[in-house]
């Protein structure tokens, strides 16, 4: 059977996959994700009309996020999910008390695998909407909701939620089944999904400082500790606490990996005296990289990819992420990885390089007067921020370049998994301040606006008139939401690359540039003399 997805930057041939995904999604499985997302649709039908649901609202941001790239590879998980959802529609339809009648509202699936693929023909991508450049827009607010799902996800994982915008989800899906909606109905929808994902990303920032403290900067060691040990990759601090609970006194030591890196900085999880060291860089690596780890490995959201068989019988998924013949954690116990842990060989003790992590917008903005005065000074000239997502196709060597190419007076501001281009690079520090800036992880996008908005302020000027320059990196879906939240502030002149969205028309282009002046990366050079002059 053959497949369609456009959704990440690793699209084929630039346009979309159509015999097996990049990621290592097989048809059956894109064809799943395709009915759960057409489910959650008529689930909103429904959902939108009869107002807050704790179980349906938690179980739509638990749905979507299983189709973000990396996430989910299992068909009989997404097939059970498409169950759930078909019995939480019917629970909406009998409350709602309305009738909505429609192809979409009367949605029922097969009741197996096969009947639900052979079903999904007729939910792909293509099939949303006939008019191109409407479907490109619906494709950005689709790939919008999905990435907010993710930070909502871990949002609720501690605690935190919002009726607003788990409103907004519902009637954004709802919007994508209308016939009647035109071009600037679902670019207002877009704008709105990424003022509702602003919202998102500060519950889940309120969420990290209030359960563990504000992240502070502190020196991270690359290299391993002597003894057992398991390795956490993904982004979910809850996760990592309860594993560092569990760990205490057993002899093993717990390392970070890709988006985790950030979590050292945080008091709460640093407390931990066997929380050691960040092991590898980010995900696409994990191939080459884990097979050198000899202890427990485990998932908690995305990016997975095929696993390794060297590595295959200490590997384990939880929350979200699965991939079939992993084995996945239920719950918050952790005894079967520590047990595996204990079982394998021990890490060697190899001290490595230290780098900086913790500059969130609590450390950054406390020593807002050095920056200010340092700017005021002519010590400082410009911001840049250099972050996004990283990944495997080519052209990512733009950023080390642009990053190395950086002027001694400027500054980096870094997040998400894009840093790893270039983290390990010396940048030093002007009057005491690193000219290297690690904000965290993606959604820490939430710190570098919040630091954004008080130069401004400090300065009495638009963010846009700040000596601050953008330079972002995508890959997946938790990108377009971050994109879209900065486009919603009004922020312009954002370069993003390596390349641009397959699922952006020609037209939906136009209108970002002529609105945002959005653009893409060029080479370095000529880049950084297009901004500094």
């Amino acid at each position: 059977m053959s497949m369609f997805c456009n959704q990440c930057e690793q699209a084929a041939n630039g346009t979309g996959c159509n015999i097996s995904g990049v990621c290592g999604k097989k048809p059956d499985v894109a064809a799943l994700q395709d009915h759960l997302l057409y489910g959650l649709k008529s689930l909103a039908l429904y959902a939108d009309r009869i107002g807050r649901d704790a179980v349906i609202d938690r179980f739509t941001i638990e749905a979507l996020f299983t189709t973000v790239t990396n996430v989910d590879f299992d068909p009989e998980a997404i097939g059970t999910m498409i169950q759930t959802c078909y019995q939480l529609k019917e629970k909406a339809r009998a409350t709602c008390g309305t009738v909505v009648s429609g192809p979409v509202a009367d949605w029922k699936p097969a009741a197996d695998l096969a009947g639900m693929v052979a079903q999904a023909e007729q939910y792909g991508i293509s099939k949303q909407h006939v008019n191109a450049d409407i479907l490109s827009v619906i494709e950005i607010l689709m790939y919008g909701l999905k990435g907010m799902s993710a930070y909502m996800d871990h949002a609720m994982i501690l605690g935190k939620t919002n009726d607003d915008v788990m409103a907004f989800f519902q009637k954004a899906l709802a919007a994508t089944t209308d016939p009647n909606l035109g071009l600037m109905d679902f670019v207002g929808l877009c704008m709105e999904c990424g003022k509702q994902n602003l919202t998102t990303m500060g519950l889940l920032d309120a969420a990290h400082n209030e359960t563990y403290g504000a992240p502070v900067p502190t020196p991270v060691n690359l290299g391993t500790r002597a003894g057992k040990g398991i390795l956490v990759t993904g982004h979910d601090l809850k996760m990592l606490e309860e594993l560092l609970k569990q760990t205490e006194g057993k002899g093993i030591n717990i390392y970070t990996h890709g988006e985790m890196l950030p979590a050292h900085g945080y008091p709460g999880l640093k407390k931990y005296p066997h929380l050691v060291a960040n092991f590898g860089g980010a995900w696409q690596d994990q191939a080459k990289e884990f097979p050198h780890f000899p202890g427990a490995i485990i998932f908690n959201t995305n990016c997975i990819q095929r696993p390794n068989e060297s590595y295959m019988d200490r590997l384990y998924s939880w929350g979200l992420v699965q991939w079939p013949g992993v084995k996945h954690v239920e719950g918050w116990d952790f005894t079967e990885v520590i047990n595996k842990a204990l079982e394998c060989p021990s890490l060697p003790e190899n001290p490595g390089q230290e780098i900086l992590t913790g500059f969130g917008h609590s450390a950054v903005l406390g020593v807002a007067d050095k920056i200010i005065a340092a700017v005021k000074g002519g010590q400082l000239k410009h911001f840049f921020l250099v972050g996004g997502c990283d990944g495997a196709k080519s052209g990512r060597n733009y950023y080390t370049e642009f990053a190395e190419k950086v002027p001694q007076d400027c500054v980096i501001l870094t997040l998400a998994c894009g840093k790893y281009r270039f983290n390990k690079l010396e940048f030093g520090d002007i009057g005491g301040i690193p000219r290297l800036l690690d904000v965290g992880q993606c959604n820490d996008a939430y710190s570098a606006i919040q630091i954004a908005v008080a130069l401004a302020g400090a300065f009495e000027c638009g963010v846009n008139d700040l000596p601050l320059s953008m330079i972002l990196s995508w890959y997946e879906q938790k990108a377009v939401v971050i994109l879209l939240t900065l486009l919603s502030l009004g922020i312009k002149n954002i370069r993003l690359g390596p390349t641009l969205p397959a699922f952006i028309t020609p037209t939906v282009l136009g209108f970002l540039v002529e609105n945002f002046n959005i653009m893409p990366i060029t080479t370095a050079e000529e880049d950084l003399k297009a901004i500094l002059g």
